[in-house]
């Protein structure tokens, strides 16, 4: 299925073509390959707008990968194939069950970009006033922008929604990432019904932190901003894959940045009532 997309101003953001992969987002999906028996396949892909998949990060770049399928211990998500857009992953499961989350963490990037595509990243990661002044004060000395950048991507799949609730439960525990979106609670994700996410900095609630949701339906964001404990509400419109992501930019020393780029992939199922026959 294809939609219209919009131009994106962070396509131009930096002009090197891996140095711009590496800055936008980068997002876990189910594989399109049906998997062996046993084996759960997802995607790993980086891309200007969700969910067009346009890079491919490489095997080496990955930190750590793991899954869980509602118990105990986790599950290695290991690199099998390197594709144009994509890098494919695979976990073995145990008998009868199925990964129920996944997630990962990419290793350190350091950035260089020109003065004039800050503000574009600024518009696409939405940080606070303080920052923009402060990016502001470095330009009237000349300082160059220079960046440090980490990212951090899980993914709940549709095999969750089957799942009981304890299993639900226990795959939403926080993995421990420096960043990361959970789904808080045991219910599925379901259209029209309320979900709450938490966002944790180091096991931490994150405060005030801005967070967009987007369809694959549709290029236009809904954007949140976290409460005092790092929580967010929505309600889905409508089914199909949806992404969370966000960026915490921080001041570091010696007039550097320092980034942790974060999504969380999720998939609502068709409501019953939608698929049911209309009355005559």
């Amino acid at each position: 299925m294809s939609f219209p997309w919009r131009p994106f101003a962070l396509a131009a953001l930096l002009s090197g073509a891996a140095f711009g992969a590496a800055a936008h987002d980068s997002w876990l999906s189910p594989s399109e390959v049906p998997p062996r028996a046993g084996r759960q396949l997802l995607q790993l892909s980086t891309g200007n707008r969700y969910p067009l998949q346009e890079f491919n990060p490489t095997a080496a770049s990955l930190v750590r990968a793991q899954c869980s399928d509602g118990s105990a211990p986790t599950l290695a998500l290991r690199p099998v194939r390197e594709q144009p857009k994509w890098l494919e992953l695979e976990a073995s499961l145990r008998r009868g069950q199925a990964a129920l989350a996944c997630w990962l963490e990419l290793k350190p990037f350091e950035l260089v970009m020109e003065p004039a595509k800050v503000e574009v990243y600024f518009n696409e990661i939405r940080p606070p006033q303080a920052l923009r002044e402060a990016w502001a004060g470095m330009q009237a000395r000349g300082v160059a922008w220079q960046e440090s950048y980490r990212k951090f991507a899980r993914i709940e799949t549709a095999a969750a929604a089957k799942a009981s609730a304890a299993q639900r439960a226990l795959a939403r525990r926080p993995a421990g990432l420096d960043l990361e979106i959970v789904v808080l609670g045991d219910a599925p994700v379901a259209v029209g019904q309320a979900i709450e996410f938490q966002v944790l900095r180091e096991g931490q609630p994150l405060a005030g932190f801005p967070v967009e949701l987007v369809s694959e339906r549709s290029p236009l964001g809904i954007w949140r901003e976290t409460d005092s404990e790092g929580r967010i509400s929505h309600t889905l419109p409508f089914a199909g894959r949806w992404l969370l992501r966000g960026t915490d930019l921080r001041l570091a020393p010696q007039d550097r940045w320092s980034s942790l780029f974060v999504t969380l992939a999720i998939e609502a199922p068709p409501s019953r009532t939608a698929l049911r026959p209309a009355t005559p």
